[in-house]
């Protein structure tokens, strides 16, 4: 017996987080930031999911991919650094979580649909930013990802200069995240963003109505 309808689409799609994710280095921390929406196939999941996700006290991550490739990744990370901060005695070093990131996403990229970005503030070197696509280990002064990153590399690209401080980095984060919202379908919702430097982290929510508009809208 065949049935035609077994319920609706999104039951038998894949939940992603069709995502815009950024991450920015200042000097003395970073700034990471992400949209809001779930998706599957062409339905909204969830409307406000936070995508940064903490690994340990000043380390976060940034979300993209597969929802739950990305969260499990992220939960074994979290618990790995923990053990490592016990075993050395301090906290970890940021390079040190990107890098359990990375070996998890190389060991599994067959199985594994997911892209973190890691970022945080640590005393060796300061605020830093790393990508680690498919079990690459980039430091960058900025990454991008997600589906809505096609439509602001122009964008991102043009914008950055060296040496923005942490006000600048935030209107940044923003202004590309409205930009990405704004374009792409898979991205929206409202825009979380963390801070994180040497005295701890600072997390905020731009709601939707309050993202800054431009020359379309």
């Amino acid at each position: 017996i065949m049935f035609e309808e077994t319920g609706p689409e999104w039951l038998s799609e894949e939940v992603k987080t069709g995502t815009t994710i950024i991450a920015i280095e200042y000097d003395g921390g970073v700034v990471l930031g992400s949209d809001s929406r779930v998706s599957a196939g062409d339905s909204v999941v969830n409307r406000v999911m936070n995508k940064l996700s903490p690994l340990h006290d000043k380390i976060y991550c940034a979300l993209s991919g597969s929802a739950a490739d990305a969260q499990t990744i992220a939960e074994i990370v979290n618990y790995q650094l923990d053990v490592h901060s016990i075993e050395i005695g301090e906290d970890p070093q940021v390079r040190s979580a990107a890098t359990l990131v990375k070996n998890i996403s190389y060991k599994y990229k067959e199985e594994l649909s997911a892209h973190l970005i890691v970022a945080g503030w640590d005393r060796r070197d300061g605020g830093q930013v790393f990508a680690t696509l498919k079990g690459l280990l980039t430091r960058q002064p900025f990454a991008v990802g997600g589906s809505g990153s096609s439509y602001v590399y122009g964008f991102v690209d043009a914008e950055y200069r060296r040496g923005m401080n942490k006000q600048e980095c935030q209107q940044f984060v923003v202004n590309t995240l409205s930009l990405a919202m704004n374009r792409d379908g898979s991205s929206g919702g409202v825009a979380y963003i963390v801070t994180i430097d040497k005295h701890g982290t600072e997390e905020k929510v731009v709601l939707g109505n309050q993202l800054p508009t431009f020359f379309d809208q």
